[in-house]
């Protein structure tokens, strides 16, 4: 008997255009000691029958049809009541996005005795303890102290390990992982998917993985549901499915899936639609303004230099200069990123890669040392007048292209943006052409100007980061994890599109990611960064061949593989 029996599901989502059928009659068991992973694009469904399962479609989403039954008890059809009380204890939810899962005004402590004295039978002060050990399991150092802390007090992937304690605090038969492992590294994903695989065994828990990594699907899962546009189009054991995939779709999924063990001019672009294979064309890039040259002259030497640099956060806050406690993110980091080189930075979460980023994109000031762009030290500058011209040079690509986007602002006013400041147009005319001649050039089409940033999807979205990036004609990209929230299809696009880019237009960029087979297929020389230090800098292909420092050999062989390759 199954642990998760899900038959014929149909969801819907009415709205004043028409409805929408997001899942389309789909069936799947889980059983007990299973792990069953669920792939697909964007859209395809995935998160909402893990939402429709645990009682949590948002309005006016709805069911309108099929049976899911737990232990052979239907419970799509129980009262909110009754639900609430088999949600959390008999069914775990591992949400993809950390920050709105957890609630800001209270501690990580507080949420995790909040949802054990909920659900099992414990006093105050042994409820703290299950907290204190569900925090150390997921592998946040010295939890005793931790567990007192805020959300915001910790980065993103440690958010993240909040969430999966959260969900295996009390036991669950069923746990339902939504992206359980986008926003962490590789050292501290091996650790979580050990983690979920070590409660799938020892206690027969169920488990339904959603995930776009497929790195992470052939590490731990046994069976496999590949998606597209609400159906089920492959289901099978693992390796067969990825290993020997039948459907056209599931062929083109793997065929976007980054190598890890050589290296490609470009990502393999093969999308799937209506019943077809379609091979996407290389990228001309050509255009009269951001092809054309810019006013300055190449110096000498590297285009980023940075010397000795630190950055110190205040984590206790007094009056008194001796109480006041310090964290040190970064510590003495030195390197140097040349002309037209891709240069990428790879570490766990909270060893500094992103505040490195921030601080030579300006947004944070160095505690100490010195950043220097085209031979200039721009942390000397103080003033904007001094600044704007490097503003203008050095461009960021942010993780997250939701928050990184204004959204009441049409797509055309946000790339408009910066052309306007920096006075890049000569007339209203130019402006329009220029916001149109970029949303080409980001495959996105002219018409996607008049548009706002809700009504596209998250690969679109980062799309439109680019093309608010290049706006400026920025000799500097600076790329924060672009696609770590995109499905690989999408990632593929993404990072074929920067390559070009890079190519044609001669950027130089710091591409920052935990994902190591891209880190191969897009960068030049990799710096690997560990609790606030750079320990190896290297050309990629020997730091993949041949690391020198023990963090990055172990680094290296925590890399989830594919063991199989697609035929495609």
């Amino acid at each position: 008997m199954a642990l998760l029996n899900i038959q014929d599901m149909k969801i819907q989502f009415p709205s004043r255009r028409g409805t929408v059928e997001a899942v389309k009659g789909i069936s799947l068991e889980v059983n007990g000691g299973e792990i069953v992973g669920v792939v697909g694009e964007s859209g395809a469904g995935k998160s909402t029958i893990g939402n429709a399962v645990i009682g949590l479609l948002e309005a006016p989403g709805r069911m309108t049809g099929g049976v899911v039954s737990l232990h052979n008890e239907r419970i799509d059809n129980l009262p909110f009541q009754t639900l609430q009380k088999i949600r959390g204890r008999k069914i775990g939810m591992i949400f993809q996005d950390p920050l709105t899962s957890l609630n800001p005004l209270f501690t990580v402590g507080q949420q995790l005795v909040e949802t054990v004295r909920t659900h099992l039978d414990m006093s105050e002060s042994d409820a703290r303890k299950r907290a204190i050990e569900m925090l150390d399991e997921v592998g946040i150092a010295d939890a005793e102290n931790r567990v007192d802390q805020y959300p915001h007090q910790f980065s993103g992937g440690m958010r993240q390990r909040v969430v999966i304690a959260l969900a295996l605090a009390v036991n669950p038969k069923l746990v339902i992982a939504d992206e359980p492992t986008t926003a962490l590294d590789v050292s501290i994903q091996a650790q979580i998917l050990d983690l979920i695989r070590k409660l799938c065994k020892e206690r027969n828990v169920g488990v339904i993985i959603i995930t776009h990594d497929m790195g992470v699907i052939a590490e731990i899962t046994d069976r496999v549901a590949v998606m597209y546009r609400g159906k089920i189009v492959e289901l099978g054991q693992t390796e067969q499915v990825l290993g020997r995939p039948e459907h056209p779709y599931t062929k083109s999924l793997m065929a976007a899936v980054p190598r890890s063990d050589v290296k490609l001019d470009r990502f393999p672009r093969v999308s799937y639609s209506d019943g077809e294979v379609k091979q996407h064309q290389h990228i001309d890039i050509h255009s009269h303004w951001l092809g054309k040259s810019r006013d300055y002259v190449q110096k000498d030497g590297p285009l980023v230099r940075c010397e000795n640099i630190s950055m110190r956060f205040t984590s206790r806050y007094s009056i008194i200069p001796s109480w006041r406690k310090y964290f040190l993110a970064v510590d003495d980091v030195s390197f140097d990123i040349k002309h037209g080189e891709i240069f990428g930075v790879v570490g766990e979460s909270g060893s500094g890669k992103s505040t490195v980023a921030r601080m030579i994109s300006g947004l944070y000031t160095p505690s100490k040392g010195k950043i220097y762009f085209d031979n200039t030290s721009v942390s000397d500058l103080k003033t904007d007048k001094e600044l704007d011209p490097f503003r203008r040079q050095i461009q960021m690509i942010f993780q997250d292209p939701y928050s990184s986007l204004n959204p009441r602002m049409r797509v055309f006013d946000v790339i408009a943006e910066p052309i306007r400041h920096h006075r890049l147009a000569e007339s209203k005319e130019q402006v329009t052409q220029i916001v149109e001649d970029l949303l080409e050039h980001v495959e996105l089409g002219r018409q996607a100007a008049w548009k706002y940033p809700h009504e596209f999807s998250g690969g679109q979205r980062q799309r439109i980061s680019i093309a608010r990036a290049l706006a400026t004609r920025p000799r500097f990209l600076i790329c924060d994890e672009p696609t770590s929230a995109l499905d690989v299809s999408i990632q593929a696009q993404i990072l074929n599109l920067l390559k070009d880019l890079q190519q044609e237009l001669g950027l130089t960029m710091l591409f920052i990611s935990h994902d190591l087979p891209v880190i191969r297929q897009m960068c030049d020389r990799v710096a690997v960064m560990q609790n606030g230090k750079i320990v190896e800098v290297a050309e990629t292909e020997k730091l993949f061949t041949d690391p020198q420092h023990p963090y990055t050999q172990r680094l290296l062989t925590l890399m989830p593989t594919l063991n199989f390759q697609a035929a495609v």
